[in-house]
This record gives structure tokens, sequence and C-alpha cells, in this order.
């Protein structure tokens, strides 16, 4: 009989133990799953040193961009120290490419990466999508990846078109261009991701290639500068310039901005917030935006920077695009 009673007793038990582990679940709520899976995110990157600046320089000490060899005699020798991926259209690649490269489709950049027995440099038509890529590679494993600085348009005149076309002064005059002090930052919560996994590694993995998948995320300036409050901005200038050459209104300057030294909860989380990073050329921008995405924010590179809101600034002069800039380099077409 006491066993029969155990028995019963243990089978009404049953519903009430499945009711109250449903409820623990409920009480867990998505966002602080979601805000774990980030955690496991974060400490996966920092402890495997892909913090963001070790994305913009890798712990070999290389930049993630690479300009164009100083003269023509060292163009065959830098070429073919690289596996290259140019990820312009197919039609712009069969009339006029550099020497060795591949034309691949940025949505294949992560599966044609593993064909690579070289340092990866990848080409586009400025340098910006470049830099995407080439950080979201980095993040993917192959470290050694650099883009070319200023794309296409800086090897030769003739294929200088998308950065002649790209820089403007939309800034001048404009009453959302000042040269006020930065706006003090706020401590926002951590970004909320969704995953399956509870491994950071695999987490990372199914992060890069959805960012990949959806394309370079950019915003042209005059978007911004017209409704500043519609964006989170952020500034990548140092401090000096971002108040010698003034900046977008209410811009903010977190720079550096990394995991490890909790930097990164400056940047506004919320869903809803669209977060623009900028400096001078895009590149570096692209690159930020790109760690951004991946940790879950809903990020946008500032197209062609500075370059683009104001290239006639008389105090800036760095990182500045002029006709001059391209070099006369070989071309090659299919």
């Amino acid at each position: 009989m006491k066993k029969i009673s155990f028995l019963l007793i243990g089978l009404l038990l049953i519903p009430s133990l499945l009711f109250i582990s449903c409820d623990r679940g409920d009480d867990l709520g998505s966002d602080v799953v979601a805000t774990a899976k980030f955690t496991l995110l974060k400490d996966y990157m920092v402890q495997n040193n892909l913090d963001i600046d070790q994305i913009l320089t890798n712990s070999d000490g290389e930049k993630f961009v690479v300009g164009a060899p100083a003269t023509a005699d060292l163009v065959d020798g830098f070429l073919s120290s690289y596996y290259i991926m140019d990820i312009r259209s197919s039609s712009d690649f069969a009339t006029a490419h550099v020497n060795g490269a591949k034309n691949v489709a940025f949505a294949n950049i992560l599966t044609d990466a593993a064909n690579a027995t070289k340092p990866i440099l990848v080409i586009c038509y400025t340098g910006q999508t470049a830099c995407y890529a080439t950080a979201l590679l980095r993040m993917y494993g192959y470290s050694h990846t650099q883009a070319l600085k200023w794309g296409m348009s800086g090897w030769n005149s003739s294929t200088a078109g998308p950065w002649n076309n790209g820089i403007g002064n939309v800034a001048e005059n404009n009453s959302n261009w000042t040269n006020s002090g930065a706006p003090a930052n706020i401590v926002y919560k951590d970004p909320e991701i969704s995953s399956l996994s509870s491994d950071g590694a695999t987490i990372l993995k199914e992060r890069i290639e959805a960012v990949v998948a959806l394309g370079f995320q950019g915003v042209s300036g005059s978007d911004v500068l017209t409704s500043p409050a519609d964006y989170f901005t952020n500034n990548y200038f140092t401090e000096t310039d971002y108040l010698s050459f003034g900046h977008i209104s209410n811009a903010y300057r977190i720079n550096p901005l990394n995991l490890s030294d909790n930097s990164y909860l400056g940047i506004d989380s919320g869903t809803n917030a669209k977060v623009v990073t900028y400096c001078y050329t895009g590149q570096t921008s692209a690159i930020v935006t790109a760690c951004l995405r991946v940790l879950g924010y809903n990020a946008y590179s500032l197209k062609f920077g500075m370059n683009g809101l104001y290239n006639s600034n008389p105090s800036w002069t760095s990182n500045k695009w002029s006709t001059s800039v391209p070099k006369s380099y070989p071309l090659f077409a299919n």
C-alpha cells in the first residue's frame, strides 16, 4: 500500500512541477536570454583577441587597410603577396581590375576565403565596402585580411569615378554642423541577440554570416545632417579634429570603442535606434559598423565620411580625397 501511495503522490506532483518549471522560464524572459547570449558573444570575442580595436589592428600589428604601392615598380610584388577578392559587380570587374584578382560576390566572401593560401586583400570601388568585408573576415578567423585603401578609385584615375562623385560639402554653412563640445555619454544596456547556441564561437559565426547576408549598411551624410535627431551618431575623429573641423550636431565621440573596457555601453542599443558611425573616409567607420552589427546593434556607416560632408574644410588635410590621389597603375580586362 505504501508503494502505491507514493506512486500516486508522485503522479499528482508531476503537473505541478511542470507548471513551476514553465513559470520559471517565463520569469527569465526572452530579453534576459537574449542579453545572456550577448554576454557569451562578448566574452568570447574579448578572450580571443577579437575586440573592436583588435579588428582595426590585428595582433600582428596589421591595420585593416593598406595603401597602393608608392611606385609602379612595386605593384607586381605587392599584388602577388595577396589572395585578391574584388567584390565589385561582374561587369565592372570585366572592364577593369588589378592583376590576379578574383571577382567574388559580397555574399560569398566567407566561403571564398577558405580558398586563400595567402593573406587576403579585398577591393571594392572606394574601400568602404571592402573595409566592411575585412572586418567580417577578420572576425570569422581570417585575421590577415586587409582592404585596399580608396579601392579601385585610388588605383587608377580611369576607375576613380566613385570617389570623385562621392565628395561633397553639405555641412558647409549647415545649421546642424557645429563646433560645440560632445554631449555627455549615456550608459545603455547590452544589445539583445538571439541564438539557440550556448557557445560563444558558434554565436559569433552565426552573427557574422547573418551580417554578410544583409550586405553593406551605409547612410548618406546629407540624410543624417537633415535630421540628426533621427540617428544616434558617433564621431570617430580625434578629439582635436572633433572640435576644430566641426561635427554633426549632438554627435558623440566614443573613441576608442571597445568591449573589454565597457565603452561600448555608450552606444544606443535600442532596437529602433539607428546608430551611425562616421570618420574621415568612411573606411574606419565601415569596420566599426560591421563589428557593431555583429554585436546586435542597428548600425550604419556614414558613406565617404568627412570627405562626403565637408571636403573643402580649410582646417583639414590628411585622409582627404582629391583628384591627385589616384595612381596610374595597370588595369586588366577580361
